[in-house]
C-alpha cells in the first residue's frame, strides 16, 4: 500500500505536471493506493466547482481510505514533532506530523511533494516515494 498526500492530489487534480503527479499516474491501477481520512477532507475542501467536487469524490472513494489518528498516533506524533524540534527542524503542519507518524508506525510508503516530510525521512525512517 502507498499513501498519497494532499500535496500530490492537489497537483494531480489541477493538472499540474510534476514528478509526484506523474508517479501517481503510474501507481493508479498498479498498486494499492490509499488516502487518509484527513487528506480526503483536505483535498475535497479545495474544490469550488460542484461537478469537479463530485468527480474527485467518486475517484477518491474508490481508493483504500485509512483512519490516520487515534490517541496512540496523536501521542507519537507529538513526540516526533518535539524530537525534530530539538534537532532544530520545525514541521509546519500538525496534519503532516500525523500522516508521517501513521506511515512510520504502519510501514507504509508515502508519495508526497511537501518538504515537511523530509525530516521524518531523514531522522525517523519515513519511507518516501
Amino acid at each position: 500500500m502507498i499513501l498519497v498526500d494532499t500535496s500530490v492530489w492537489i497537483d494531480y487534480f489541477c493538472g499540474k505536471s510534476c514528478p509526484a503527479g506523474d508517479q501517481l499516474d503510474l501507481l493508479l491501477g498498479q498498486e494499492l493506493v490509499a488516502i487518509g481520512d484527513l487528506m480526503l477532507a483536505e483535498v475535497l475542501q479545495g474544490f469550488r466547482n460542484d461537478n469537479e467536487f463530485r468527480t474527485a469524490r467518486e475517484l477518491l472513494l474508490r481508493l483504500e481510505i485509512v483512519n490516520l489518528v487515534d490517541a496512540a498516533i496523536a501521542l507519537q506524533s507529538a513526540e516526533h514533532y518535539r524530537y525534530l524540534r530539538r534537532l532544530g527542524l520545525t514541521v509546519r503542519k500538525t496534519t503532516n506530523c500525523i500522516i508521517a507518524t501513521w506511515c512510520i508506525k504502519n510501514s507504509v510508503s508515502l508519495l508526497q511533494s511537501d518538504r515537511d516530510f523530509l525530516p521524518f525521512h531523514d531522522h525517523l525512517g519515513l519511507q518516501l516515494i
